[in-house]
């Protein structure tokens, strides 16, 4: 049994390709690798294990916020191979740890898988792009892609607002300020009621977590400039319906105006393992909001939203069904993948067996063709 020590089960993450660390009474230190957990070789974890292990990375500020608020999080660079982003919280009276590696180096478009047209909208001046997907689906790595892109590119003034920050950005060819929830600002909303004050260009907010929150990212949008944000939900039709029904009532007929008016897309996604068992691959969802689009926010009618997806291909929109069934039926992601990520897993189903039973019926004909042929060469043979 290996002894325990914070600094060898980061590396073993590391080492081992993890996403995610998971420290709790009652388990080893256990992995997220690929999608699946693994238990690390050493001792099962107690009480006061799961403490000290706790209190070796957690600042002093964060284990107070644990002892009032039951749950406290932040981020802290390992090294120079990566950083974590960890949530501590109680559960039944003793500490539990989660951590999430975020690597140093940041993905291009090309490498994570994005749409070509992403790169001509991180170009547009105003507006709110969207990236949406469960916990764990890759929305922290897709904005930071974009943001990278930007800082690279051109001549900007991007200013973030996280809890806490994730991947760090130094200044490249734009000015990067990055603002803590908690560190360098008390909340979103007050970092977003004063965001506008401070000439950004380009504005991201970690999540769109409430009413005060969408209503400060909206407006900032209208009055010019680049919003990016994430929210947890599976489609662009389901993101639309998640942000009006926020609203009460009586304002739901302006934040729809406001919507059709200021957003430019929405990135769903969701992560897959791939079919080998060595690595994951994300799956998109991606709608562009043309002025067809916008009117159908505008008029109330979301849900046909889909149906304009579809017919919207030359831009490089498509649904994440679409998008399952291609990696299905390249062989990179299972059966099972395809139908536990789809929306609609019975149609996926059907077309799924559809094919199976036209390879089953191309390779039955083949095998006739083959005795046919064995049965024209019998004379020859034997002569």
């Amino acid at each position: 049994m290996a002894t325990l020590n914070m600094d060898r089960i980061l590396q073993a993450c590391v080492t081992q390709g993890g996403s995610d660390i998971h420290l709790t009474v009652g388990r080893p230190p256990v992995l997220r690798i690929d999608g699946g957990l693994r238990s690390l070789e050493t001792k099962v974890l107690d009480a006061d294990d799961t403490s000290a292990l706790m209190r070796s990375i957690t600042p002093d500020r964060c284990q107070q916020e644990l002892q009032e608020e039951g749950g406290t999080d932040f981020g802290f660079a390992f090294g120079d191979a990566c950083r974590f982003r960890v949530a501590v919280f109680m559960q039944k009276g003793t500490v539990a740890v989660v951590l999430r590696l975020i690597p140093n180096k940041i993905m291009t478009f090309e490498q994570i898988g994005l749409p070509k047209i992403c790169a001509a909208l991180c170009r547009r001046p105003r507006g709110m792009f969207l990236v949406t997907g469960p916990t764990g689906s890759g929305k922290t790595t897709t904005l930071a892609c974009m943001i990278n892109y930007i800082n690279e590119n051109f001549d900007r003034h991007i200013i973030t607002i996280e809890e806490p920050i994730e991947y760090y950005h130094p200044h490249k060819k734009a000015i990067l300020n990055q603002r803590e929830v908690g560190v360098d600002v008390p909340s979103f909303g007050e970092a977003l009621r004063r965001v506008l004050r401070q000439d950004p260009d380009i504005i991201l907010v970690g999540e769109l977590r409430d009413l005060e929150t969408i209503e400060s990212a909206v407006r900032a949008a209208e009055t010019g400039h680049l919003v990016f944000s994430t929210l947890h939900t599976t489609s662009a039709s389901g993101t639309i319906s998640r942000i009006i029904d926020v609203f009460p009532p009586n304002q739901q007929a302006q934040i729809r105006t406001q919507l059709a008016g200021n957003l430019i897309s929405v990135l769903s996604q969701a992560l897959c393992p791939l079919a080998t068992g060595r690595g994951r691959v994300a799956a998109y969802e991606f709608m562009v909001v043309t002025p067809a689009i916008a009117n159908l926010i505008r008029e109330n009618k979301v849900y046909r939203i889909d149906s304009s997806i579809q017919t919207g291909k030359k831009l490089g929109m498509q649904l994440l069904d679409e998008h399952l069934w291609d990696l299905y039926d390249a062989g990179r992601i299972s059966l099972e993948e395809m139908l536990d990520k789809g929306r609609a897993p019975g149609a996926l189903q059907e077309k799924a067996m559809a094919k199976i039973a036209a390879a089953r019926g191309k390779h039955k004909k083949k095998a006739v063709e083959t005795a046919q042929q064995m049965e024209d060469l019998g004379p020859i043979l034997k002569t």
